[in-house]
């Protein structure tokens, strides 16, 4: 699949898998897309764990309420690092967010589906500690995602996304002229 094709065709999935497994070699592809991405002042504040193991997924879901993907067969974890980038700014938020976005694509690209769980996992509840007590992830690492990796068993639908014309302008806020050209390209 092309980059754009990808860029495009990406969607989150909620649903269930496909009992398919995913080869290792394509995790770890995902995983080394996503640590390619670029990181601010090249602090490379993300980290991965990457999950093929059934027991190890088993236990990890045993941790998340409620559940997510718990038919996907595979799974990559973001971890994070809160490090000082330059002067006293952090980037470790843009960095992971880089590199999920590197996943995502690289997912799609392959075939796979994945969701962005990050809100479900960083909450009050502090899930993303409890997958890390589970995985063995040392003081100094935040746990920040969950994405599932599998083939959807259901079909996938994106949401409906406003115009461009109405998010994106040139030359100046709220300029169509050229926005609106791009509504009909489409």
């Amino acid at each position: 699949m092309e980059t754009l094709d990808a860029i495009f065709a990406r969607h989150s999935y909620r649903g269930r898998y496909r009992d398919t497994p995913v080869p290792r070699e394509d995790l770890l592809k995902i995983m080394e897309v996503g640590l390619a991405a670029p990181s601010g002042c090249n602090k490379q504040t993300t980290s991965l764990i990457g999950i093929d193991d059934p027991e190890v997924l088993k236990k990890v879901h045993e941790v998340i309420e409620p559940d997510v993907a718990p038919t996907a067969p595979a799974a990559i974890c973001v971890l994070t690092q809160r490090i000082i980038a330059y002067r006293d700014r952090c980037f470790a938020t843009h960095d992971y967010a880089a590199a999920i976005e590197n996943m995502l694509l690289a997912a799609a690209a392959m075939g796979y589906d994945s969701c962005w769980y990050e809100g479900h996992v960083t909450d009050t509840d502090r899930i993303g500690d409890k997958i890390a007590k589970v995985l063995g992830v040392p003081d100094g690492y935040e746990l920040v995602c969950f994405l599932p990796v599998g083939i959807a068993a259901d079909p996938v639908t994106g949401p409906k996304k406003k115009a461009f014309s109405e998010r994106a302008w040139l030359n100046g806020f709220g300029k169509i002229e050229q926005a609106e050209q791009n509504d009909e390209l489409k």
